[in-house]
């Protein structure tokens, strides 16, 4: 159940909207860039739903293998640098080698799980990879955020569908006022007058119908190209529980442009 959920919520979700979504992923969030930043020269690691790699040229001090379920976010990857080391694999069946990587990163990805097991299981899945002193940093959306536009707060529900209106293919032909000048050849002048509140009269009410019908035309294009994912946001405190119960220590957390984040290392090395 969890997995179909994914599917028609996640993955087919991204492939369809890749190009619209990569266009609004450009600039590394701080905190990540200071992560990276901060590995040693010659440091290797992973970037777990790298999406269209905008971290993968950080620091280019780094090797980094990123990953992503979706191909349509890969092929974006590609596309926008045809250096990067890109593969599709699923955040819970990574093909790397165990114990292999110093670090990882996880940006905005283990929310989209759907049960609790499996965003545990995700992150123990990362940490698996890395060496033994290696740390991954994991973003997830918070339940928090009274500031953003999108107005969670605690006390909401935690797990919902989140739209994305894919951008339109053409513009909706716009309602045009009719000339205002009124062709009077033609009628008596002691009517004139009269014509023309009527003739205004009923321009006024074509204009209403056109409106009403292009308000109704938006709003059939706009369900037709939304697409819903799911997300759960998480609490303050949720997410160093999940990695704790990945297996993982606790180094760090903090807020970042409405996402909690951890930095973690295995508790078992």
């Amino acid at each position: 159940m969890a997995e179909l959920k994914e599917q028609e919520y996640v993955h087919r979700v991204y492939d369809e909207i890749a190009p619209h979504f990569s266009e609004t992923r450009y600039k590394p969030w701080p905190v990540v860039a200071n992560f990276l930043n901060s590995q040693p020269m010659g440091a290797i690691g992973i970037d777990v739903g790298c999406g269209n790699g905008k971290y993968l040229g950080v620091n280019p001090n780094l090797f980094i293998i990123g990953s992503d379920r979706s191909s349509g976010l890969i092929q974006c990857a590609n596309e926008i640098n045809s250096r990067y080391n890109v593969l599709i694999a699923d955040g819970l069946q990574l093909p790397h080698k165990d114990g292999t990587f110093d670090f990882a990163i996880s940006i905005a990805v283990v929310h989209h799980w759907t049960t609790r097991e499996r965003r545990i299981a995700a992150i123990a899945h990362i940490l698996t990879k890395l060496r033994p002193e290696g740390q991954a940093l994991i973003y997830c959306w918070a339940l928090e955020q009274n500031e953003s536009r999108r107005g969670y707060h605690e006390g909401m529900e935690q797990d919902v569908l989140i739209p994305w209106v894919l951008k339109p293919k053409k513009p909706t032909k716009s309602v045009k006022a009719a000339p205002e000048k009124v062709d009077l050849s033609g009628i008596p002048l002691h009517e004139r007058a009269q014509y023309v509140s009527e003739m205004k009269k009923k321009r006024r009410q074509e204009l209403r119908k056109e409106q009403e019908e292009l308000e109704q035309q938006q709003q059939r294009e706009a369900s037709q190209d939304t697409r819903y994912r799911f997300y759960h946001l998480y609490r303050r405190g949720e997410l160093e529980e999940d990695c704790k119960a990945a297996g993982g220590t606790v180094i760090g957390t903090g807020y970042e442009r409405d996402n909690w984040y951890a930095i973690v290392k295995s508790a078992t090395k």
